[in-house]
Order: C-alpha cells, then sequence, then structure tokens
C-alpha cells in the first residue's frame, strides 16, 4: 500500500508483496519456490501470464528414479527440486510492468528479514511439527528457525539475517552492474541464474543427502547448468466467456483450466437459480468439478499436445453436462476425446485400497480435510506445506493475480549460505510414461498454483484467487459463482458457506484419491445435508469457517465513475483487504 501511495503502480506493490510474503510466511512460500502470475495493463485486450513455475531438472527422468527404487518423488527432501521460478517471475513483473527500483521492492522484505517480524502461530506450529526432523537431520534449517534447538513462540520477533545478507549481496551485485532499472533487475536475474545463487544451489544439491519421505537420505539433481538461461515464460492466458465476461486462467500446465471447463458445464445449468447452500447447488457443482479434475489427471500438462481447444469447447461441455445425474458419482470419468488415448496415472485410495472405475455405495473412503497431507509418516518426514495469494489493482485499472507457494522451511533443508530451502514442485510428476504429466526433464510440472482473472467488457476487472492445492480452483469457482451467478457482492462471496471434493488424484504425495466425499462447512443447513447424503455424497461436516482462503480486487468501471473493491478471507484471520 506505501509503493502505491507513493506512485507504485499494481505490478511495483505485487511484487513487494511478493517478497516479503516469502519472509513473513515461509511455511507457505519462500524464495526458492513458484509463482504462477496473471497480470493486465488497464488498456489491454487480455491479460498476460508470466509462468513462475520452473523446471524439471536434466537428470530427473523416470529411469532415475526407478534405479533409486522410488514410484513417486518424495514430497520432502532434494529429490524434487525444479528451477527456482519465482524469483524470475516477480522480476520479470517488475521489470517489464513495473516503475520503481529493485532496492524499493526488496527493502521491506530486508527489513523484516533482518529485524525481525511477529512470528505467526501457524509457522511456529509448522517449525514445532518438525522441529526433532531439524535437530536430527537438517542442522542447516535447525540454525534459522530454532533458537538452540528449540521452537520459537508465536508472537516473538522473528529474524532471517542469512536471508537479509543474501539480498543485500544481491543489490549489491545489481547496482554494480548497472545504473538503470532495468540493467539493475536484469544483473539481478544473471546473478541467480547465471552467476553465485546457482553455483550455491548446485554445490549444496552435490554434496548435501537429505533425510526424504522416503525414509532414505537422498541428493539433488538441480545444478547450475539447469538454471542457465531459464526465465519465466511469457505466455497468453486461455479464457472462456461469461455474457458480458471473460474469465481467463494459465494454461494446461497448471490445473487453471479445470475453473473454465467447469463454467462451460455450469452454463447449461442456470446455476444462479439456485441458493448457494441449496442441495441443488453443492450437488450440481460437485459433480461437475468430479468431471473437470478427472480430465485434469488425464490430459493437463507441460505437452503441446494437450487437447486443450476441445476441453474447453461448448460441444465438449455438452457432452460432460450428460453424464451429471441426480445421484453422486463414484468413479473417475475422463472425457474421451475422438483419436486420442486416454492414459490415466494409477488411482490408489486412502489406506492403499485400488478402487475400480465404478467404485462406490456403502463404506465412504477417507475424506481429506486439507488439501496436503500433514501427518508424519512412519517411514520419514511427511509433512508439506500451503500456499499464498495476492491480488493487487492501482487507480489506474492495473492489474495483478499471483499465487506464490513452494520452498517450505517444512519441506527441504535450508541451504545456509542462502537462508531458504530449496522446493519440492517436482512431486507433481508421474512416474508412469505416456502421461501428459509424466516426468520429463526440461517440463513444468502440472502445478495446482492457479490465480484467475476475469474482465468485463473487454476491461480488466476482476483478480482473484486462493491458497489450498487442489481446493483452488474448487474455491475460486465458487467465489466466481457466488459473485456473478447468484448476485453476491465480493466479500458477501468469499463469507458464504463453501466445499470442496477429494474425488481426484491428490496432486502431492502420496497421490490418493478418496473416491465420493465431499467437505462442508458447518454452516450449511441440516436439510442440506441430508439430501446431499440421500444423493449419495460421503459428506464430512469440518468447521463453521473452515473453507477456502479466498481474496480478490476488482476495478469497477460504471460510466465515469471507478470504484476499487477489494475483499479478503476471514478463515484462518491471516487474510487482509486494504483500499484506500
Amino acid at each position: 500500500m506505501r509503493l502505491l501511495e507513493a506512485g507504485g503502480n499494481a505490478f511495483d506493490a505485487a511484487a513487494a508483496a511478493g517478497f516479503t510474503l516469502q519472509v513473513v510466511e515461509p511455511h507457505l512460500n519462500g524464495p526458492g519456490g513458484d509463482a504462477p502470475i496473471i497480470v493486465a495493463r488497464t488498456d489491454d485486450e487480455a491479460p498476460t501470464v508470466i509462468c513462475g513455475q520452473g523446471v524439471a531438472p536434466a537428470a530427473a527422468t523416470i529411469e532415475h528414479f526407478q534405479s533409486l527404487g522410488l514410484d513417486l518423488i518424495p514430497a520432502t527432501g532434494l529429490l524434487a527440486a525444479c528451477v527456482p521460478g519465482a524469483f524470475g517471475a516477480w522480476l520479470t513483473m517488475l521489470r517489464d510492468w513495473g516503475t520503481v527500483p529493485l532496492r524499493q521492492v526488496l527493502e521491506p522484505a530486508i527489513h523484516y528479514a533482518r529485524h525481525g517480524h511477529p512470528l505467526l502461530s501457524n509457522t511456529a506450529n509448522t517449525i514445532a511439527s518438525v522441529r526433532d526432523l531439524f535437530v536430527d537431520e537438517w542442522r542447516s534449517s535447525a540454525a534459522i528457525f530454532l533458537h538452540n534447538d528449540e521452537t520459537p513462540q508465536a508472537g516473538s520477533l522473528f529474524a532471517n539475517s542469512a536471508l537479509a545478507d543474501f539480498y543485500q549481496r544481491l543489490l549489491r551485485q545489481a547496482e554494480s552492474a548497472s545504473s538503470s532499472r532495468e540493467g539493475q533487475i536484469d544483473a539481478a536475474l544473471r546473478y541467480w541464474y547465471e552467476g553465485e545463487v546457482a553455483e550455491i544451489m548446485d554445490d549444496f544439491c552435490r554434496t548435501t543427502e537429505a533425510m526424504d519421505v522416503s525414509g532414505r537420505r537422498h541428493g539433488g539433481l538441480l545444478r547450475a547448468t539447469d538454471m542457465a538461461g531459464w526465465r519465466p515464460p511469457i505466455e497468453q492466458a486461455c479464457g472462456v466467456d461469461q455474457g458480458d465476461y471473460t474469465v481467463y486462467k494459465c494454461g494446461a500446465w497448471s490445473q487453471g483450466p479445470s475453473l473454465l471447463q467447469a463454467l462451460r458445464i455450469l452454463d447449461g445449468f442456470d446455476i444462479g437459480q439456485y441458493a448457494p447452500t441449496s442441495p441443488d447447488f453443492v450437488h450440481l457443482v460437485t459433480e461437475t468439478l468430479k468431471l473437470v479434475m478427472a480430465d485434469r489427471d488425464a490430459y493437463y500438462g507441460d505437452d503441446p499436445d494437450v487437447p486443450l481447444e476441445t476441453l474447453l469447447s461448448r460441444g465438449y461441455a455438452d457432452e460432460r453436462r450428460a453424464l451429471i445425474s441426480d445421484q453422486a458419482s463414484m468413479a473417475l470419468r475422463p472425457g474421451a476425446i475422438a483419436g486420442r488415448q486416454t492414459p490415466f496415472p494409477p488411482v490408489v485410495s486412502p489406506g492403499g485400497r485400488q478402487p475400480s472405475a465404478a467404485a462406490g455405495g456403502g463404506e465412504p473412503t477417507m475424506a481429506r480435510t486439507a488439501n496436503m497431507d500433514r501427518l508424519p509418516a512412519e517411514d520419514g518426514p511427511r509433512l508439506t506445506g500451503d500456499t499464498c495469494h495476492v491480488d493487487v489493482v492501482d487507480r489506474w485499472g492495473n492489474m495483478v493475480s499471483a499465487t506464490p507457494s513452494g520452498g517450505w522451511l517444512q519441506s527441504s533443508p535450508v541451504v545456509p549460505a542462502l537462508g531458504f530451502p530449496l522446493g519440492t514442485r517436482m512431486q507433481m510428476f508421474w512416474l508412469q510414461p505416456g502421461l501428459a504429466s509424466s516426468l520429463r526433464p526440461g517440463r513444468r510440472p502440472r502445478t495446482t498454483l492457479t490465480p484467475s482473472m476475469a474482465f468485463r467488457h473487454g476491461r480488466p476487472y476482476l483478480a482473484f484467487g486462493t491458497p489450498g492445492g487442489d481446493q483452488q480452483d474448487q474455491w475460486s469457482l465458487l467465489l466466481w459463482l457466488y459473485h456473478r451467478h447468484c448476485g453476491l457482492p465480493l466479500q458477501a462471496a468469499i463469507e458464504t458457506p463453501a466445499f470442496h471434493t477429494d474425488h481426484m488424484l491428490a496432486s502431492f504425495w502420496p497421490r490418493e484419491a478418496a473416491l465420493g466425499t465431499l467437505i462442508v462447512e458447518g454452516r450449511y443447513p441440516q436439510h442440506t445435508l441430508q439430501e446431499l447424503r440421500r444423493r449419495g455424497h460421503a459428506v464430512t461436516v469440518g468447521g463453521d469457517w473452515s473453507e477456502g482462503r479466498l481474496s480478490a480486487c476488482a476495478f469497477d468501471r460504471d460510466g465515469d465513475d471507478q470504484i476499487i473493491r477489494a475483499a479478503a478471507n476471514p478463515r484462518g484471520m491471516q487474510g487482509y483487504a486494504v483500499a484506500r
């Protein structure tokens, strides 16, 4: 907000927020992680995607993991590290869309890393959950996140001097290389991807064997040669029309198009006629989500052959819509596309059961109550992380939607010279050949990170999104339906009771599917829950405020009037909306 009020634009402010979040929410994101970003200038005809999702190293082959006796890529340790993409994405946006110098954007992050910030209770709890792992195995992490091997207290002032030192070294390198704003940003990118940072990461991966979820110690595969020359791809967003609106997402290297597919299917139901807490609304959206997530698991990936045009077509949506009945589906049903095989990853339900394509009825499978596994495995660390989301709109109508994540403090050991860990996003690849999301060197894992943007009358209108792994597009879909089709204001749309299903192949280790599940907030009427159960849904009732962590910013053009709106999630008390 300080940058906006000093004359900076939305892109400057988003970059400053992104780097600060890496410091103050290290259990949710870090410099070694990922950051898909959607940007739009006020007069753009369509938004642009800055792909902050890095690629798999050259040594990351299916054969290599098989030689290690692994059938899934571990969710923790060093084996799952891709090229870190967040740094490149934030700086590319700042250079090409922003206006302020790199120092001005990094100074808040450096300040909090150097002088400390009040430690969030969730951060302290996360550190406590991996304290023994840090003490026994990941000593470089213990040096940063523990005080004399003890967990810091929530609310205490917490600093990361190693990270502050690193960013100050980076600024010195950048400012000594050029006097221009753009030149300094380019120099910082070279320092990271071709210079000292790449060499430090290379050396750490070569010389460190870190305990991971397999119960064994492995070194990393990331090398300086993997990082050299990598820059975040700049791409067109994909979108579908919604009357006067167009909703945009990242490409099929993310799960983003699943939201667009869902909108196509729901267009045939006039979903706005149903109350948001009615059984008809919840049932139709849930059954739609089951279909589009099956398509995600069958077709999406960093592959030029993804049939995205077909998947987003009205004709295909008509075929998929016809599969929805008044009973809950218990099958994973990807669509059939003429001339294409539909290979599907292996399906394992919680507890190791192998569900059939028509499994259902009777005993409900165990529901995941969060998007990622948070229980320690018997044979190694299993704790993973979550995500952040940032939306910004400025006085001119420029707009940013970004979903930074990865590089979690609890998932990989800290690189001592840098003060942060590498990411573990490569766990989203499959080790079975022939899938769109099979592991291949130089390809992006199919990420769950999925910012959203909507245009109205061809102009930027709404930036929105949420943390939540496999639930991100489910909750973002609900926000859009509540706002656009049910007519609710943004804040009311975020606060309306929400739900999700785990009827899909989980994107995170151990990649299980919980068929038929439906997890709802406790604020749903009893008659809705009863009717959903009668229709066959395996309903789990969570807390009253337990689903989603959405935020949104809108730029509303009404004739000569321009109104900026912001809304944020009250769940968890860690979301903020500021508008002045």
